[in-house]
């Protein structure tokens, strides 16, 4: 049993007004964190921080605008479309500086999401670590993780591949993943986003084409130590 007093950090989710910064808040503030809903206005904070209460009312959460939440947070997380992730981030550079970004965008431009569309950085991750500098330790994560089973109190199946430049971020954000009750795994430096980022596109395929709700990935060829 997680102990919840000994884990006291703030987590600020800026965009967290969808599903996936949702269910993130919720398996986060079980495990023991304080959660703060980041967004553009704080009208909008605070519709999500209500709509949250609705679904699940053992989640306390403050609202702030997304600036105020990232100086907030000890910990950022970014769950915001593609379209916005520039944007959202060029107004909290600052409030970033010396800490760990956790980006989960995936590039996906409609119509067509089930077809690979990287960006010419190279990632959606990458070009957040271009924008942000050194300074911000960028790791991405949970790009595959289908956002209503966060919600749910249910054993999630697929991995969670961590990318980003600096070991210790992506040590940080492997701990936060198996405290939301995920498999993590080191996939190396930033530019690695590349691959779960374009896995979600083909999941959707996979989706589409064999009736499957929420495929996901699983590493293996672990060693039995038993």
């Amino acid at each position: 049993m997680v102990d919840i007093q000994a884990n006291r950090e703030t987590i600020a989710i800026l965009g967290g007004t969808g599903d996936l910064g949702t269910g993130l808040a919720m398996r986060w503030s079980k495990a023991g964190y304080k959660i703060v809903i980041g967004s553009r206005t704080l009208e909008k904070a605070r519709n999500a921080v209500a709509n949250l209460q609705l679904i699940s009312p053992e989640t306390p959460a403050d609202a702030m605008v997304n600036a105020d939440a990232a100086a907030a947070g000890d910990i950022v997380v970014l769950t915001v479309p593609a379209e916005h992730q520039l944007a959202t981030l060029g107004g909290v550079k600052t409030a970033l500086t010396g800490k760990i970004l956790i980006d989960v965008t995936v590039p996906l431009v409609p119509p067509k999401v089930g077809t690979v569309q990287l960006p010419r950085e190279g990632s959606a991750g990458k070009r957040a670590q271009d924008l942000l500098g050194e300074d911000v330790m960028v790791v991405t994560a949970f790009q595959n993780i289908a956002a209503h089973l966060l919600q749910q109190d249910v054993h999630i199946e697929c991995d969670v591949l961590v990318a980003g430049n600096k070991k210790v971020a992506r040590d940080k954000v492997i701990q936060l993943a198996e405290e939301a009750g995920m498999t993590a795994w080191h996939a190396g430096p930033v530019e690695n986003s590349a691959a779960a980022e374009a896995l979600t596109s083909i999941l959707i395929q996979i989706n589409r084409r064999h009736d499957i709700s929420h495929s996901g990935i699983k590493i293996v060829g672990q060693a039995d130590h038993s």
